[in-house]
């Protein structure tokens, strides 16, 4: 069945995500993706720190490389590391970061943080962003969880699932867990409900006086003249010209 084969595909592709979140650690790994083609499976790993990943002299290259193939079972998989344009537009790599500084000075400056993270998200350009700190290692008698947000984000339809980027992670505290959820919106995203007015420039209009000649109208044509009417001779009946020609016969025999 086909629907078997794509729920197997994306059921690796999920390990994979897991796999390589565990063995990379937080703020090395960001995102992945796949890539089938006639030589193999072509395998592109987003980071902003694209040296940790590779390693000294391509050695976690290499072991990943074994490990998709005896664990993952692909054949021939190529991988390539890329390194994130502008990190602050990145959703995993925002998130990794609040659970850094979670972790480091603590839960109780978490909505500095927050505001923080999403004005430098707003300044590099997204059209919206949207985090969620929430658990119980947050400061107080129970859990809750603070929403930040700014901007224009879209959260249904085909642009939310395609276009948004996501991003979670965890801050394990010795008060709690606290969980993040990070969302973006890129910047320049075609949005079906935008409209652009396109704005007239101020026409000016120029109007010129025609002046008209007189125009003089052709001379009448002449005036047909009446047709003379020819009149036929009639010719003189057979029996005259017969006697006629008898009589020319007999002056010729005298």
């Amino acid at each position: 069945m086909i629907e078997r084969k794509f729920v197997a595909e994306k059921m690796k592709e999920y390990l994979v995500n897991q796999y390589l979140y565990k063995e990379l650690g937080p703020g090395k790994y960001s995102s992945f993706e796949i890539k089938r083609t006639p030589l193999g499976e072509r395998i592109i790993i987003y980071t902003a720190r694209p040296g940790l990943i590779v390693g000294k002299g391509g050695e976690n290259i290499k072991d990943l490389t074994r490990v998709f193939k005896m664990r993952f079972k692909m054949e021939n998989p190529q991988i390539e590391v890329a390194e994130i344009g502008n990190p602050s537009l990145d959703a995993q790599t925002m998130a990794e970061q609040i659970v850094t500084v979670l972790e480091r000075f603590g839960p109780k400056r978490f909505k500095s943080v927050g505001y923080k993270t999403l004005q430098r998200i707003i300044d590099a350009g997204a059209m919206g962003s949207e985090i969620v700190i929430g658990g119980r290692g947050l400061p107080g008698a129970r859990a809750k969880s603070w929403r930040f947000y700014a901007g224009y984000l879209k959260k249904s339809g085909d642009i939310s699932m395609s276009k948004v980027a996501y991003g979670e992670a965890t801050a394990n505290l010795n008060s709690g867990s606290v969980g993040v959820k990070v969302k973006i919106l890129p910047p320049n995203t075609a949005l079906p409900d935008r409209i652009n007015l396109i704005e007239q420039k101020p026409q000016t209009i120029q109007v010129e006086e025609i002046k008209t000649e007189a125009v003089t109208e052709a001379p009448a044509e002449a005036e047909e003249k009446p047709k003379k009417k020819v009149v036929k001779k009639k010719s003189a009946p057979k029996k005259v010209k017969k006697e006629e020609a008898k009589t020319k016969e007999n002056e010729d025999q005298e």
